[in-house]
């Protein structure tokens, strides 16, 4: 059995929309948040901060944790890809330096094509995982009202 994983992940909104990873699979394109897994002895800010160096080419500024999703892959569609997977994702509302756009980084997500902006009001439209921050996009500039604790969401 696979122990937990931790990750950190950056919520990014510049102008109405939030800016993604863009990747594919056999089943076309698709996006994520920039980050990934926290190594040993790194705090989850600076997990979040290497993450986006490598995926966007960017150093971002970390602010307030906005959502916290647990994802265990039994229950979701990914089950027979993935059966054991048990991670736990920390969202922290991050921002870029004026003037910084984002590229691909250095050290890209296997899958990962590239990066995009996808207008907040349109993200149910995308292959966007967790599927869930669809629903929770009005919360994304600020944290009024907003849920920290997403629960087991795809």
């Amino acid at each position: 059995m696979k122990a937990i994983r931790n990750s950190a992940k950056a919520l990014i909104v510049r102008e109405g929309r939030l800016l993604v990873i863009h990747l594919t699979d056999g089943e076309g394109d698709w996006y994520g948040l920039p980050g990934g897994g926290q190594e040993r002895m790194e705090t989850l800010h600076e997990a979040v901060r290497r993450e986006c160096r490598e995926e966007l080419g960017v150093d971002v500024e970390v602010h307030e944790l906005l959502f916290i999703r647990e994802y265990l892959s039994i229950n979701h569609e990914f089950a027979n890809f993935e059966p054991d997977e048990h991670q736990i994702e920390f969202m922290f509302r991050c921002s870029l330096p004026d003037g910084i756009e984002p590229n691909v980084g250095a050290l890209p997500d296997t899958a990962q094509i590239g990066v995009a902006w996808l207008p907040l009001d349109t993200l149910g439209e995308h292959r966007l995982y967790p599927r869930a921050l669809s629903s929770h996009a009005a919360h994304f500039a600020g944290r009024s009202g907003a849920p920290v604790y997403l629960g087991d969401v795809n």
